[in-house]
């Protein structure tokens, strides 16, 4: 493809302007990829944080839950029955809901908030819950807040750096705000924080103890998920789904890419951009061969075939991709530093995601390419001249 004479790139450096119009317009198509891809990928790593976050084998969940932060109650009971079968070691109950917390600097603005209750003394929430976190939550009305929650919530974390400790109120009751820990936000949740079981009680009065929205379960060393999850299922009624981790994580992006619009939102952006490159090179390189017909058919003429005049095209096309894709990735990587301070969200530009991007640069050039190479399979220099 790149021969000898580097007669793709002397015929686009020829004209500058028509180059210059190509590079930018290769760069948005880039920017467009990279921004629908990295947010798509961003909305997929940020559903699961809580999921990860969390310590267990195996997850109990009502089967009219679709995703986390909406979850379903179910009896608290299926849980403990679980605790009665072979290989399964302890179970750690979870009560889930959003509530309204209000701006400890600004007690005007209130906002919604995920809320997790768990019993300190279990290892549920073990990666969360620091031995003092443990202690900090059984005092009533204590809690410990997600540092990572949009900055609508507060210089929360700032005021606990200096002072260690802050007031404000959720659902309207005072409680006090004593530590901190590190998941992050997602598309669907802006903050959190985390109690104990008895508090998270206090805090929502209507709350049965007796239901609760998602149960861990810890499984003796040694043992096989995947046979003890089918032991569970087959000891209790069918009114509860009993998830291995991947399962856990599976349905909460199958709901988020399938059942909203976002993930089709982003996965067509992302289309968009192809197509708005494609269409861009395509008219740079048609115009480039019309422009330049009496010379192919003077080369065709000389002898050179018209498989060397195709790969003369195929290399403005990949000279094309190169020169668009540099500025693109730099550009997107500025967008993903800006987009991921002001949302908290996930939002990093690796360098696979960076290999892909630029492959799908050049096989969108390359397509572009392709087309063009119709104008030339009519050539014939007899009829040119």
């Amino acid at each position: 493809m790149f021969g000898s004479l580097p007669l793709g790139w002397l015929q686009l450096k020829h004209q500058k302007l028509r180059l210059l119009s190509a590079i930018l317009g290769i760069t948005f198509a880039v920017i467009l990829i990279c921004v629908q891809l990295e947010f798509r990928e961003a909305l997929f790593v940020s559903a699961v944080r809580y999921h990860n976050a969390m310590d267990y084998d195996l997850v109990m969940m009502s089967p009219k839950t679709d995703y986390l932060i909406a979850a379903k109650e179910f009896p608290r009971s299926r849980l403990y029955q679980a605790q009665g079968i072979a290989g399964v070691d302890s179970v750690t109950p979870i009560y889930s809901r959003l509530g309204t917390w209000r701006n400890p600097v600004d007690r005007s603005s209130a906002r919604r908030i995920f809320i997790v209750g768990v019993d300190p003394s279990d290892s549920g929430l073990s990666r969360i819950l620091t031995p003092l976190a443990q202690e900090q939550i059984k005092i009533p009305d204590q809690i410990i807040f997600d540092q990572l929650s949009r900055k609508e919530y507060g210089p929360v974390a700032d005021i606990m750096r200096e002072k260690g400790s802050l007031r404000t109120e959720i659902n309207d009751r005072e409680i006090i705000v004593k530590g901190l820990y590190a998941v992050g936000t997602s598309f669907g949740l802006d903050g959190g924080v985390v109690t104990s079981d008895l508090n998270f009680l206090r805090m929502f009065p209507k709350q049965k103890k007796s239901s609760i929205t998602v149960g861990l379960i810890h499984l003796d060393p040694g043992q096989n998920i995947q046979q003890t999850q089918l032991r569970i299922r087959e000891a209790i009624p069918g009114d509860v789904l009993v998830l291995t981790p991947q399962q856990f994580r599976d349905m909460e992006v199958e709901h988020w890419n399938s059942t909203t619009p976002i993930g089709y939102i982003f996965a067509f952006g992302a289309i968009i951009g192809i197509v708005v490159g494609l269409i861009i090179v395509y008219q740079i390189l048609f115009a480039d061969v019309q422009d330049h017909m009496k010379e192919y058919a003077t080369l065709q003429a000389m002898g050179y075939s018209r498989g060397y005049l195709r790969k003369v095209v195929l290399q403005e096309a990949c000279i094309l991709a190169v020169l668009g894709f540099i500025p693109g990735i730099g550009l997107s990587i500025l967008v993903f530093e800006k987009a991921s301070a002001a949302t908290r969200l996930p939002l990093e530009m690796t360098v696979d995601s960076a290999l892909q991007i630029f492959a799908l640069t050049l096989a969108m050039c390359a397509g572009s390419g392709l087309l063009t190479l119709r104008k030339l399979s009519g050539i014939d220099p007899a009829e040119v001249f």
